[in-house]
């Protein structure tokens, strides 16, 4: 790396969009200088969409000195089957866990249900002798005999990646270490991976249908993070090179390609992480954020600064479908299929829908006259006014507003409906679906959303953002500085991160705590040397301590925070109190029972040099010079009038105007409706209050 390299950069690939957000220091004023940019994203060669964003953007690779990277590479693979012929070694007796799953269906009274079929069908499941009990104490000795032959199988059928999964290896794994390095030793041209090195919780099914989809995706993602490092040295890059994990924090390049079932929500945990950063910043600690791109909506509650971790995420589940589980550590979010791309289309009794189905990048709404014809979300809010048909992403793409036209006609026709009364209903059924998934992270969980911030980000964030507060009683929306490419923002607010799930039960009794205290102890040694091992000084690492707690004989737990140090009689009782205070709250009640401790969750931080956002200068323009002819503006729920324009990235702190108002960047629209007030702060974002709204009885 050259002694001048001080650019710190970050990369997000969207489903729709590759974003890239830069920040670099003037020489000669000795500002921070922040640099934007947006390229399409380009499956399935998305490495091609990375390095054509950082061309774009103009930064010069050779004076990065650190690069972060998001990337739908690992949930694209999983979504649409696009992994490696994968087989699984388990347990004798245990080879249909897998295709068991649990007996939770969604769809309980369907007689017609069928279960989402396994990852690896039933020939490819292997089982080995050799048992461990759940105390971890060995019950029949392992017999590596038979594994010679199943790896010559697994060959002849053109198995690419095996997965190890021997029944409570959480509690010991030593059997899976053995077949592991057996399995190196016979198949180097295996990829390979042991459920022991993602994961030390309990739940067989979860555990096993966990490492089965990180072998299965482990050479795609190689691969293309290989390709991308290439690329990458072959224009001189010699920088620190982290990729995006799920649970808000990076990683680096080695690790991640190990297993990289880590990053399956990396996009969207940075755009999470950067909201709680920001709140933190501008004193609101506790924040709805939202994020709304091209294909997706996703949200999550931020309570006291504090992003929720869990372990317990799921793909593909939903009304119909019971999906795959993954136990990582991932961002506790919901996520519809709900974005600027979402196709708008009514169903055979007359109803309208906005997705999920989306038009991508190829060939997008039908605005961007590349052969769609589906009426989409950003189609509507063109048609209604609220984007402007003139500077169409940012200026770069001439909106074909005919084909809008065409588009929202057939949807009129099938409801029966006008063209413009067609568009106001697909951004208000979408307004509705965003809705339903705040209060899924909130209200369903025992938060009111009047208690909180609304952050909305992404490149369709404040277009709706205002008609969600509004009809959530929110008192308060921030729209951050740069939003289209907030979760690339995030990235650069990341530290070095890693979370350890370890299953022991115990009983929560101040008899016990010096076991708790020895299972804390062992689980962050054990973090500890790792990170000293890839060359992080010990002194530069800290540590964050969970349990998760459950009255006995409950199936389900609730996490709550341990306090630093060793746990006494006196800080049992304080965590016993904690968990009756969060489980009332989740659940609405609590009981006179014994408290059970489940296992500890142990995050391990280690800090990379992370961005310190500054103040955004005040040239001193007037307002005036920052707006364009003012238009109409149908607002869907605000009915229709003249709004002013404003040129976002020339708003300056300390401005101050009312809605209604649209502010235009390259990248992302702000709609502020009637009534409402919009202002500048320290950071460049923009804060606007609800007018009416009930969180403004608390003085916000």
């Amino acid at each position: 790396m050259s002694d001048e390299a001080t650019i710190r950069a970050a990369t997000d690939v969207g489903g729709t969009f590759t974003d890239l957000v830069y920040f670099s220091i003037d020489p000669e004023s000795g500002r921070q200088q922040i640099v934007t940019a947006k390229a399409d994203t380009t499956p399935p060669d998305f490495e091609h969409g990375v390095m054509n964003v950082l061309r774009k953007s103009g930064v010069s690779l050779p004076e990065i000195a650190f690069l972060a990277h998001g990337t739908t590479i690992v949930i694209n693979a999983l979504t649409e089957r696009k992994g490696v012929k994968t087989g699984l070694i388990t347990t004798e007796g245990f080879r249909d866990s897998l295709e068991i799953g649990r007996g939770n269906r969604p769809d309980f009274f369907n007689l017609h249900y069928v279960k989402p079929p396994p990852f690896v069908p039933r020939y490819l499941r292997r089982e080995l002798a050799g048992r461990m009990g759940q105390t971890g104490l060995e019950r029949a000795p392992l017999d590596l005999g038979t594994l010679p032959g199943i790896l010559e199988d697994f060959r002849a059928d053109g198995v690419q990646a095996i997965a190890i999964c021997l029944l409570h290896s959480y509690a010991n794994p030593g059997h899976e270490q053995a077949v592991l390095e057996r399995v190196r030793e016979l198949g180097p041209d295996f990829s390979v991976v042991a459920s022991h090195q993602i994961s030390r919780e309990w739940r067989e099914y979860e555990r096993t249908s966990t490492t089965v989809l990180s072998a299965y995706v482990q050479p795609v993602a190689e691969r293309y993070l290989s390709r991308l490092a290439a690329e990458l040295r072959g224009e001189r890059f010699r920088g620190q090179f982290y990729v995006m994990q799920s649970n808000c924090g990076v990683d680096s390049l080695e690790r991640t390609r190990e297993i990289p079932i880590t990053m399956v929500e990396s996009g969207p945990s940075s755009g999470f992480w950067a909201a709680a950063e920001l709140g933190r910043l501008i004193g609101e600690p506790n924040v709805l954020a939202l994020d709304i791109g091209g294909t997706t909506a996703k949200c999550s509650l931020i309570d006291g600064g504090q992003v929720r971790i869990h372990s317990d995420y799921w793909i593909e589940r939903s009304r119909l479908s019971a999906g795959y589980p993954i136990q990582v550590p991932v961002v506790d979010l919901v996520e519809i299929g709900n974005g600027g791309g979402s196709i708008a289309w009514v169903d055979d009794f007359g109803k309208l829908h906005v997705g999920p189905g989306s038009a991508g990048a190829v060939p997008g709404p039908a605005a961007y006259g590349r052969g769609g014809t589906e009426a989409t979300t950003t189609d509507a809010n063109l048609a209604l006014g609220r984007i402007n048909a003139d500077y169409f992403c940012g200026g770069e793409l001439s909106a074909d507003m005919d084909a809008v036209q065409r588009a929202l006609e057939r949807v009129a026709e099938r409801l029966g409906a006008g063209v413009e009364d067609a568009a106001r209903g697909i951004v208000r059924i979408a307004n509705s679906n965003m809705i339903n998934a705040l209060k899924l992270v909130s209200v369903n969980r025992g938060y009111d959303p009047r208690d909180f911030t609304l952050v909305a980000f992404g490149g369709a964030g404040g277009m709706h953002a205002v008609d969600l507060a509004s009809e959530l009683g929110i008192g308060k929306v921030v729209i951050p500085y740069a939003a289209d490419v907030f979760s690339a923002w995030g990235m650069l607010m990341s530290d070095l991160r890693r979370d350890y799930f370890v299953t022991r039960l115990l009983g929560l009794d101040p008899d016990n705590a010096g076991a708790l205290n020895a299972l804390l102890d062992e689980v962050s040694a054990g973090a500890l040397e790792q990170f000293t091992r890839e060359g992080v000084a010990a002194a530069d690492v800290h540590f964050r301590r969970y349990g998760k707690l459950r009255y006995e004989n409950q199936e389900h737990s609730v996490e709550v925070a341990l306090p630093d140090g060793e746990i006494d009689a006196a800080g049992i009782e304080r965590v016993a109190e904690g968990f009756h205070v969060a489980y009332e709250r989740e659940y609405t009640y609590r009981l006179d029972a014994p408290v059970e401790f489940v296992g500890a969750h142990v995050v391990a931080i280690a800090e990379v040099g992370k961005l310190e956002p500054v103040a955004l200068p005040r040239p001193g323009r007037s307002l005036d010079e920052l707006r364009k002819a003012p238009r109409q503006v149908d607002f869907a729920t605000d009915g229709v009038h003249e709004a002013a324009v404003y040129v976002g990235e020339l708003l300056e702190p300390g401005m101050r105007f009312q809605g209604p108002a649209i502010v235009e960047t390259r990248g992302s629209t702000i709609v502020v409706h009637p009534g409402n007030e919009a202002s500048v702060d320290t950071y460049g974002n923009l804060v606007i209050t609800i007018d009416g709204a009930d969180g403004q009885e608390d003085g916000r």
